[in-house]
């Protein structure tokens, strides 16, 4: 009996990752605009009668942006290849994860306000346990996560400055909007921006360099 051969392709990475940024870009600054326009930071919960629909919307688009952001962090490790050095991967790749893990943390606790609402109205405002989730979101979102997104962009900058996959003015764009971030995100109501849009321009470079090469090679086919 012949013994069979056993051969492993190598998977390539799809063309259609690279748009994946520019996919978690506007889905998380809907989110975060939603979020913005029924939340207001001094109302102690009448946005749980007013704007319920609008926060639950919110919070249902953010699985969405956070999956476009995992193919994001994949497509920039396919772009380092051999190039990714171990140090700055570690930081780079456990920065983005746990970005992504504390979105979604504090998402899963305004769903659970939501639902804890709809089932007991006239307890859950006013409540101590309210209170406690609702200044524990606004923690999670406004200081720890914004940070590892400052974290995730410098690491990244980083890398792209000593390897050249993106441009050298886009990193240093991003080192001056990362200590936007960990140093003044608690003053600038704004600031939840910042990083979407930065991940928006890297991607648009991204692409751009994809389709350029492809061109040099003899042909683009998306």
């Amino acid at each position: 009996m012949a013994n069979a051969t056993l051969t492993r392709t190598r998977l390539k990475t799809p063309n259609a990752a690279a748009i994946a940024g520019l996919l978690f870009s506007p889905l998380l600054m809907a989110a975060f605009a939603l979020l913005r326009i029924s939340v207001h930071p001094q109302e102690l919960g009448s946005w749980l009668r007013t704007n319920s629909q609008t926060v639950a919307l919110a919070t249902n688009l953010v699985p969405f942006a956070g999956i476009a952001f995992l193919w994001f962090i994949g497509v920039l490790r396919d772009r380092l290849g051999e190039l990714e050095d171990r140090f700055f991967a570690t930081v780079f790749f456990g920065s983005g994860l746990l970005f992504l893990s504390m979105l979604f943390l504090a998402c899963s606790f305004v769903d659970g306000v939501l639902i804890a609402f709809a089932t007991k109205p006239e307890e859950m405002i006013g409540s101590a346990t309210f209170q406690f989730v609702r200044a524990a979101i606004y923690a999670m979102i406004n200081v720890y996560m914004v940070k590892m997104a400052g974290v995730f962009m410098i690491t990244t900058s980083t890398i792209a400055l000593y390897t050249g996959i993106a441009p050298r003015w886009l990193a240093v764009f991003g080192y001056a909007l990362a200590l936007l971030l960990l140093f003044g995100s608690y003053y600038i109501s704004w600031s939840f921006a910042v990083f979407p849009i930065w991940v928006f321009l890297l991607s648009v470079c991204i692409l751009a360099d994809n389709f350029r090469r492809k061109l040099q090679l003899g042909g683009y086919s998306p």
